[in-house]
């Protein structure tokens, strides 16, 4: 996987964290630096460290399924895009929270990065440099969390939804890209 798909792949992740950041910063009256820095390390290393989970589950499955990895690649990132489009679409979402508590935080950072689990059963087959890939993930959560808590405070819920459907699309077109490579389309 080269480094813009790494980076589309990253950024689509993301933007489950990116919209609960959003949240978050809608319902803080103004947002503090360590509140917004404890949020984005809670849903980047999830972030980070479910791909890895997943990579490793992967890879012992990886010699049953070489001959069609690419269609199980395919499927799983287009059903999670999907999946965000119609959450988004639907405007399923929980309240909006200021808390930071650890079982706030633990809960919101599993289910943010459930998503990352499944696309790391996908790195196994697509043979990624695991701990570089999930790093990467990781920093463009914490990033993306930290400006969400922001955004969520300045801007309100105008562009949660456009985030969630762009990450939505996002790991779709990556998930077609890894099919028509494999292939031999692209």
């Amino acid at each position: 996987m080269d480094f813009i798909a790494l980076t589309f792949l990253a950024v689509g992740l993301a933007m489950d964290a990116f919209s609960v950041a959003v949240c978050k910063g809608l319902a803080m009256k103004t947002p503090e630096v360590k509140k917004m820095v404890i949020i984005g390390i809670w849903f980047g290393g999830f972030q980070a460290l479910m791909p890895m989970l997943g990579y490793f589950l992967g890879t012992q499955f990886s010699v049953y399924i070489t001959a069609i990895d690419h269609w199980i690649a395919f499927g799983l990132l287009a059903l999670i895009g999907g999946n965000m489009i119609r959450e988004a679409c639907l405007g399923e979402e929980g309240e909006a929270d200021a808390s930071i508590a650890v079982g706030t935080m633990l809960m919101l950072a599993i289910a943010t990065s459930i998503d990352a689990l499944a696309v790391g059963i996908t790195l196994a087959f697509l043979q990624v440099e695991i701990f570089k890939a999930a790093a990467y993930i990781g920093v463009a959560t914490f990033c993306l969390s930290v400006i969400g808590v922001q955004v969520g405070n300045v801007f309100g819920r105008r562009y949660k939804t456009r985030a969630e459907i762009a990450g939505g699309v996002i790991l779709i077109l990556l998930g077609t890209r890894i099919l028509l490579e494999h292939l031999g389309i692209l």
